[in-house]
């Protein structure tokens, strides 16, 4: 039994260096002259050797011992010996002879997939950890760059740097260069409404199966998902979905999770409700691999799990996450619940990965629930006044905080990081907000007193503007105003 209640619309090994050794220098046969090869001939044959010592220093010179090596003769190609590890191309820089062609040698000595291709085109093959490939670039001409085209690799220093001799220093990569390459980034219009056939992410939550053993298979993807109207990225994901499947059970529970990478990239899976050796049940797969992960839930509250691969920031802020939620002891029955996912977005261009730059850098260009900017406001939460609702709440971050408010209604019940912070008790204590940092979560219940609107957002205002608006409908009323 798979259960998934809820779905929605990667120690670098030192780096070679130095060339291959120069060829040895050419052998002389000299002949002697006179009738006995005295002194003329024994001048000869030293004037000969050294002439052969000083050509053999030369090549030696020509060869390099610090990467540039080069072939023998006018016309050979200049080798340069090229690591790749995580997440470096070792040497950083080379230099170049010009007009001469150059041959790179290339090992993979991480622990990773990689390649490397000049100007993000021609060169190696994806290399698989301990491979190596050589590989012929011609003549390079100007001052140009190889990277890693692994999505995220080159914005996390995987770059080598060509140089030609005296032609002047060529400036510093940008992480950027991927995405200028491909096309400028997407943007989302405040004013456009998705398509009719849209549906979100349905943020309606089932109770916690009986069973106390839950097997369950999740595919590692990269998918192409609409983000916001008429925005598209390419989202890495768990079963195509952003956030991934919400699971859930009870304390004591055995979870079996079968990981299957789907996708081209490497991927990995890291639950936080676990606790299990990072080098074991999270290490990464490639692709068509597969591995189980089995972890016994022994702690209540809601949990986010990731993709934990290298650079773990791109692949969480490209949608690699979800929830899982292990109910508290005696969890009251509830009329409704709903589970909301805060996470940002880092536009890259239309229809591509986002942008890692932006991420490292903290520069979200949306804030939103369960995948979608302003999801909710598009398709309000239909519920009755007085009903009585729970909503499950999990910052996913990668970055941004979270202030979890509904407007127009007061939390009675607060649950934060596996205890009841708020209760209702002959206090009347209330709750205005859920406060939650990236991986943190809980739940709140209240009721809406009266048919209406009622506005969820995160109270980080700034953000609100941004995507993190979504709507409660109470009672039989028209909707149409729903976030105005």
């Amino acid at each position: 039994m798979n259960d998934v209640l809820t779905r929605g619309p990667d120690t670098p090994v030192p780096p070679r260096t130095g060339a291959p050794p120069p060829s040895a220098p050419h052998r002389v046969a000299a002949q002697t002259a006179g009738p006995s090869g005295g002194l003329f001939g024994w001048a000869f044959v030293v004037a000969v050797s050294l002439l052969a010592m000083v050509f053999g220093i030369a090549g030696l010179a020509t060869s390099g011992g610090d990467g540039d090596g080069a072939g023998d003769g006018v016309g050979a190609p200049q080798i340069v010996t090229v690591s790749l590890v995580e997440f470096a191309v070792r040497p950083a820089m080379i230099t170049v002879e010009p007009g001469r062609p150059v041959r790179l040698a290339v090992t993979n000595d991480g622990t990773m997939v990689h390649d490397l291709k000049l100007n993000g085109v021609t060169g190696t093959a994806m290399l698989a950890p301990g491979a190596s490939e050589t590989v012929d670039l011609g003549v390079i001409a100007a001052e140009t760059s190889a990277w890693c085209t692994v999505p995220g690799h080159q914005a996390s220093g995987m770059v080598l740097t060509v140089h030609v001799a005296g032609a002047a220093a060529a400036p510093a990569a940008s992480g950027s260069a991927t995405a200028a390459a491909t096309g400028a980034a997407a943007a989302i219009d405040p004013n456009a409404t998705p398509a009719v056939d849209w549906r979100p992410f349905d943020a309606a939550l089932r109770p916690a199966p009986g069973a106390t053993v839950h097997d369950v298979t999740l595919h590692a993807t990269e998918k192409v998902i609409e983000v916001a109207p008429g925005v598209t990225q390419e989202m890495w994901t768990f079963d195509d979905s952003v956030p991934g499947p919400i699971l859930r059970g009870r304390v004591g529970d055995l979870f079996n999770v079968t990981l299957v990478n789907d996708g081209r990239l490497g991927h990995s899976i890291d639950f936080h409700a676990s606790r299990v050796a990072w080098n074991d049940e999270m290490r990464t797969i490639q692709p068509g691999e597969s591995l189980v992960y089995q972890y016994r839930a022994e702690y209540a509250g809601i949990f986010m799990y990731h993709c934990g691969t290298a650079p773990a920031l791109h692949h969480i802020g490209n949608g690699m996450f979800g929830a899982v939620i292990i109910d508290p002891p005696g969890l009251a029955t509830v009329d409704h619940e709903y589970v909301f996912v805060q996470s940002e977005l880092y536009l890259g261009p239309q229809g591509q990965p986002g942008d890692l730059t932006k991420m490292t850098g903290e520069a979200w260009d949306a804030v939103v629930f369960n995948g979608y900017a302003n999801g909710y406001k598009f398709a309000p939460i239909r519920v009755e006044p007085g009903e009585r609702v729970r909503a499950w709440v999990l910052d996913a971050g990668p970055s941004e905080n979270s202030s979890f408010h509904i407007v127009g209604t007061v939390f009675d019940t607060v649950f934060k990081e596996g205890a009841y912070l708020l209760q209702p008790d002959a206090r009347q204590g209330g709750s205005q907000a859920l406060d939650l940092q990236p991986a943190q979560g809980g739940f709140v219940e209240f009721e809406f007193a009266e048919a209406g609107l009622y506005l969820m957002v995160t109270h980080k205002f700034a953000n609100v503007g941004k995507g993190a608006l979504g709507v409660f409908q109470a009672g039989e009323v028209d909707a149409a105003m729903a976030g105005h």
